[in-house]
């Protein structure tokens, strides 16, 4: 391709664009079934129900550390579906690129989008760009679609939360969300984070192989609105009120300091590469052994648990601080930190 940025052209559906697809996307995503390049994928489904998800990624900076806005998009939406128990399989990728961006960036973000769906073992079946004009977008803006199969007989949701169920997290929280507000901010601060960005399913899917699935009653990815968001939604759902354990919460020193600089709070704050689980009280230690002996889990911690029935909305999820208090844990208002995926 003799031009090394985007131009409008490359939009326009004809030889410009045919290059765009062969030379970049193709290069680095060809398969049999996007090589095709036909209006749509068919394809071979196992038995069983599908799970369905989409998501759009607009996140700035589109590089960061621990990943960029590529590798975001297939984990963001292969943790959608693992969320429900179901196995990734094929991912669609659509691009909304800015006229005037850079060949050199294109290439990276699709050489990370292929690594990442390798990674996860999942299949980019469908694509599609659109170029607009300067100004019209922010470089890169990418929507992703997935399936996923589910097995027979298991049944996750965040309204099937009871009384003694355990509340465990998979790893250190806050990190991507302090990483892409460190990586955009011009403070002159010498802190170390990383995005947690991943995929999850081979951790999901650990745990389902190895307990009994009624025991598991659901998995959540924390992203926007963090930890605290999520348990709300989860208390709200199911009508219960949770009790978290403020010393039990596993964040990252650095993670801590960045956000008491800021005056953040890391319950809040994004993650990527981290779940939520509640699980029966009887399997939580067995679910905890299984996630550590896994390097994405090996930080994994029970943090709480679901008490009782919710008296009324508004106070579903209490903190235990470390000085020996309590406090009422909102959902998020606002947007404190915009564009985080």
């Amino acid at each position: 391709m003799s031009n090394h940025k985007i131009l409008l052209d490359h939009g326009s559906g004809g030889l410009a664009t045919r290059q765009l697809i062969e030379e970049v996307f193709l290069k680095h995503l060809d398969n049999p079934v996007l090589s095709r390049m036909e209006d749509s994928a068919v394809l071979e489904l196992p038995p069983g129900r599908l799970a369905f998800t989409t998501d759009s990624f607009v996140i700035a900076p589109l590089f960061f550390p621990g990943g960029n806005i590529g590798s975001l998009s297939v984990h963001g939406t292969v943790n959608d579906l693992s969320m429900q128990g179901a196995r990734p399989m094929f991912l669609s990728l659509g691009l909304i690129l800015e006229e005037g961006l850079d060949m050199d960036v294109l290439n990276q973000v699709a050489r990370s989008i292929a690594m990442a769906a390798d990674q996860s073992n999942v299949l980019i079946v469908a694509a599609d760009t659109k170029v607009v004009g300067r100004g019209q977008a922010d470089k890169i803006f990418i929507n992703t679609s997935g399936i996923g199969v589910l097995p027979q007989g298991l049944n996750l949701g965040i309204h099937r939360a009871c009384p003694g169920d355990k509340v465990i997290v998979s790893g250190f929280l806050g990190d991507h969300g302090a990483s892409i507000l460190l990586a955009r901010s011009e403070l002159p601060l010498d802190a170390s984070i990383e995005s947690d960005s991943a995929s999850l399913w081979s951790l999901v899917s650990e745990v389902l192989e190895n307990v009994r699935p009624d025991s598991i009653r659901l998995f959540r990815d924390p992203t926007r609105g963090g930890l605290a968001t999520v348990l709300n939604e989860i208390a709200d759902a199911s009508k219960v009120r949770i009790e978290i354990v403020e010393e039990l919460i596993p964040i990252r020193p650095q993670v801590k300091e960045f956000c008491d600089l800021l005056g953040l709070d890391p319950l809040y704050l994004a993650n990527e590469g981290k779940f939520v689980m509640l699980a029966e009280e009887s399997e939580a230690e067995h679910v905890l052994q299984i996630l550590r002996a896994n390097p994405l889990g090996k930080d994994a911690s029970i943090i709480g648990q679901v008490t009782d029935i919710a008296s009324f909305r508004g106070e579903g999820v209490i903190l235990k601080t470390s000085i020996g208090g309590s406090r009422i844990v909102s959902m998020l208002s606002g947007e404190p930190l915009p564009r985080i995926c």
